[in-house]
């Protein structure tokens, strides 16, 4: 991966992480957070973790989000409401975050082979991701059946328990 790419999805998880903490709307920070878990999965695609890459997409900016998502329609979550900042604990955050890059800037500074560049890694001939799956579909079968049986009952039973009853 060139180092634009590197640099330009490494931003994106950083400004996109801390929308998820900053924005008020609760709907919004989880939109946010799925933008930052593509970065992350493109990072991994860059560094060939493509099954990795792919389950971070699937799981986490799929199937988790969703989650948040209807809980937080479910909740019926509105912005928060504007309120009075501590500014005592905004800036005692701020000198413990200062303190925490220093650290590591020193611990870096101090430790030689933190220094050097690690040799590239070598190409797999394999797919990982195929491997996985017929390891998956062939060994695992049962198992996997029955964990989507599970989920797919679950998801119903939060559907009916979040139905309303008429008044």
């Amino acid at each position: 991966m060139p180092p634009f790419l590197f640099w330009l999805f490494a931003s994106l998880m950083l400004v996109f992480g801390a929308a998820v903490v900053l924005n008020r709307n609760p709907v919004a920070s989880a939109l946010s957070l799925v933008v930052s878990f593509l970065g992350l999965a493109a990072l991994f695609m860059s560094l060939d973790a493509y099954f990795v890459g792919i389950i971070q997409v699937l799981v986490y900016a799929g199937a988790v989000m969703v989650l948040f998502l209807f809980i937080i329609m479910l909740l019926n979550l509105r912005a928060e409401e504007g309120r009075r900042i501590n500014w005592l604990a905004a800036t005692g955050g701020i000198v413990v975050a200062l303190i925490l890059v220093i650290q590591i800037f020193s611990v870096i500074g101090h430790f030689q082979a933190a220094r050097q560049t690690f040799p590239s890694l070598e190409r797999s001939t394999t797919d990982d991701v195929w491997n996985i799956g017929a390891l998956l579909f062939s060994n695992y079968n049962l198992p996997f059946q029955i964990v989507g049986v599970l989920v797919l009952v679950a998801t119903i039973g939060v559907v009916l328990l979040s139905k309303r009853e008429p008044r």
